[in-house]
């Protein structure tokens, strides 16, 4: 058996003893943490405490920073991965019909990488830098990627390694953006 073979089996088994584990009164909260109207609240917050560490003027420059950070991870999602490997999600797997717990439809064909995973880690690694001495702030991005992460393999719509290389993909991209922030912030200093 192939590596790659091999590896892709062990998705699928870790992908079906994840989302095999679901419960009827999960399946509402999943779709909810998936959506962008649930989680906007805790990243305004965050953007708050950025206020508060870097004042105004760091808040204008974020702002755009942040903006072409998630063009880039989702883009960069869509275009260099899914469009590319053009791996079929769970939910579309003709092989896997049957034994997929989809809760709210299945989304576009192609899945590998997750972009929820990719833009959340992202958001988690920029923010996470910003906020470097708000000690909790750290725990409660990566908590919440997660929990973002793991409700994507819950509804039916990723593999594990989906989330994983997209939420690696994501911490990339986030260490990109949040060294380019740090490098505008640094030269407008007074």
């Amino acid at each position: 058996m192939s590596r790659d073979h091999w590896l892709a089996g062990a998705d699928t088994d870790l992908f079906l003893a994840l989302n095999g584990a679901h419960a009827e009164w999960l399946d509402g909260p999943m779709v909810w943490i998936s959506e962008m109207a649930f989680w906007f609240p805790l990243y305004a917050f965050f953007l708050y405490l950025l206020q508060r560490r870097s004042g105004w003027r760091g808040l204008a420059w974020a702002v755009p920073v942040l903006a072409a950070m998630i063009f880039a991870s989702d883009t960069g999602s869509v275009v260099l991965f899914k469009n590319t490997v053009q791996r079929l999600r769970p939910c579309w797997e003709p092989a896997l019909e049957g034994l997929v717990h989809v809760v709210d439809g299945c989304g576009g064909q192609y899945g590998f990488v997750s972009s929820h995973a990719a833009n959340h880690f992202a958001v988690a690694a920029f923010m996470i830098g910003v906020l470097r001495e708000v000690r909790w702030a750290a725990t409660a991005l990566i908590v919440w990627a997660l929990l973002v992460s793991y409700s994507r393999i819950y509804l039916g719509v990723h593999y594990p390694g989906d989330v994983l290389v997209g939420g690696l993909y994501g911490l990339t991209i986030g260490l990109i953006f949040f060294a380019i922030f740090r490098r505008i912030v640094q030269k407008q200093a007074p």
